[in-house]
């Protein structure tokens, strides 16, 4: 069967290459460059999402930390372990034991993919191992793995293997409207397939209302900035944002030191970039933890994407969930999606494919 993808970030490239080991002949269309977008400007994590415990995500926990394993196992070169430490301070809004009962969750739904157990370290065993934090109200801290790597590069190997397998990649190639019955109409010609996988990030609600296609999920949008500090860090932070249930991330990064992530709400028209007040707001957040305190002047770099959130029409769907699969006529669409869960997300998605042909 012949099956267009729409789309040529990670999930889009993830389920070209599931359609492939189908096998199922695969065309993507990128508007722009693969693996340039969204799914170049993330954290640069492999985890299971420590903080959507708190919402009972447990189902979502599991599957991308078992995800988060296979790709440190497949690409060893591009994705590693790396320790986290998870600060506490008398002010903290989440207490200790809460913090200890999510991580216990964590650890266990991780089952055989476990990268290694948490700890809890005292105040004075953690100020030894964490030189640069703050001292005051310091109560002590856990530390606990997930994965890091090069978003851009990984993704880029997965696509070259997606090519190897036989996927046909258009980059720059844009799709101006698509239909429940297989079309696809792009730069003036219209072309027939037996499905079409709608995978466009922020952007496939806008290509469906391009098309004239009704669908029963929506999305919203959020911009999330990152720093990257000419800065040396010793180890990687999940950190509590001070006065805010938020967290951040202060990784060790190429070298350098990357902060991120902030929350702000986008819209998709509007340019995709870090503003002040993003900068401002990080800088605190760093600076509330960590001595010697900076200024803008140790920004060598910063990057935004926008994530977007599903909006469900149907008040019994659960807007929360990280992705959803819409099948319609020979259409799919993929609202969602975070990086870890892609390969998966690209399986079910092939399953989707057998079921409507």
């Amino acid at each position: 069967m012949k099956i267009a993808v729409v789309g040529g970030g990670i999930n889009g490239i993830m389920s070209a290459r599931a359609l492939a080991q189908a096998g199922h002949r695969v065309v993507v269309f990128e508007r722009d460059q693969i693996m340039r977008a969204t799914s170049s400007r993330s954290t640069k994590l492999l985890h299971g999402g420590l903080r959507y415990l708190e919402h009972g995500h447990f189902g979502l926990v599991r599957e991308a930390l078992t995800e988060r394993l296979w790709w440190i196992e497949n690409a060893p070169d591009l994705a590693r372990r790396i320790e986290l430490v998870l600060p506490i301070y008398r002010r903290s809004l989440r207490p200790r034991w809460k913090i200890g009962l999510g991580l216990t969750a964590y650890d266990y739904l991780a089952g055989r993919s476990n990268l290694g157990s948490h700890r809890w370290r005292c105040r004075e065993e953690l100020m030894e191992l964490c030189p640069e934090l703050k001292a005051e109200g310091l109560v002590g801290g856990f530390t606990f793995y997930d994965g890091q790597m090069n978003d851009y590069q990984l993704g880029m190997w997965a696509a070259q293997a997606a090519v190897s397998m036989g996927v046909e990649i258009l980059d720059r190639t844009s799709v101006d409207a698509i239909s429940l019955n297989g079309q696809v109409r792009s730069e003036g010609q219209t072309m027939a397939y037996d499905a079409v996988v709608n995978v466009a990030g922020p952007w496939a609600e806008q290509l469906l209302e391009r098309s004239g296609i009704r669908t029963a999920f929506g999305l919203d949008f959020v911009r999330g900035s990152h720093l990257l500090l000419d800065q040396t860090i010793s180890r990687g932070y999940l950190i509590e944002v001070p006065g805010e249930q938020r967290i951040c991330f202060v990784l060790p990064y190429e070298g350098k030191t990357l902060l991120g992530t902030t929350e702000v709400v986008q819209e998709l028209d509007e340019p995709v970039q870090c503003a002040g007040a993003e900068r401002s707001y990080l800088l605190a957040v760093y600076n509330h933890y960590f001595a010697p305190e900076i200024n803008p002047s140790k920004i060598v770099d910063e990057f935004s994407g926008v994530r977007p959130l599903i909006r469900s029409r149907h008040p019994s769907s659960r807007a929360s969930r990280e992705y959803v699969i819409e099948s319609k006529g020979k259409l799919i669409n993929v609202f969602g999606g975070k990086w870890t869960t892609a390969r998966s997300l690209g399986i079910k998605v092939a399953k989707v494919v057998e079921n409507i042909t």
